[in-house]
């Protein structure tokens, strides 16, 4: 049995990152970002190196419905997913009445309506979720991100939440 894993943010930084360490022990991949190119490479280099199998699909996440759309690509492959890891997610700088109301709608869907979404759609099919965010980045925040910490308190009400509903059945959330 394989132990298959889709990481959102895949093609950099965190994401980037847990994909080799859930390559290096075997198990398979399903990568979801927009960078198409930074993509097939991360799977062309994967694929050689660990024996593995890695799926792409690109997408870009802070786009209303992008949760629907990766869940229905997910189904359309015949994918089982084992381990959804929702990792992608920006943040923004500036104070709060000065920032552009469109990048913040993008941060938003990505960081809170996408999560929520793909969550609510792969919980009842896959077993465990893990949702990543930088500790570091969010202790150092003050004012001028102050919705940026309003998206990561929400990703920690969601999880603690969805930790209580969970304790009785075998899922999990990290």
């Amino acid at each position: 049995m394989t132990n298959t894993a889709l990481i959102t943010g895949a093609s950099s930084g965190i994401g980037l990152e847990l994909a080799k360490i859930h390559a290096s022990k075997g198990g398979n991949l399903v990568l979801v970002a927009r960078s198409k190119s930074k993509l097939n490479a991360l799977k062309e280099e994967l694929e050689a190196l660990h024996n593995i199998h890695v799926d792409v699909i690109v997408l870009d996440l802070s786009q209303p419905g992008s949760a629907q759309a990766l869940f229905e690509q997910t189904t359309v492959r015949g994918l089982q997913i084992d381990t959804l890891i929702n990792n992608a997610g920006f943040g923004g700088h500036g104070k709060f009445h000065e920032r552009s109301l469109s990048d913040d709608q993008a941060m938003m869907q990505v960081n809170m309506v996408t999560l929520t979404n793909l969550t609510l759609f792969t919980c009842k099919v896959w077993w465990h979720v893990t949702k990543v965010r930088s500790l570091t980045y969010h202790r150092l925040l003050h004012l001028c991100q102050a919705r940026y910490r309003l998206y990561t308190t929400q990703l920690n009400l969601m999880s603690l939440l969805l930790a209580k509903q969970w304790q009785k059945k075998s899922k999990r959330t990290m």
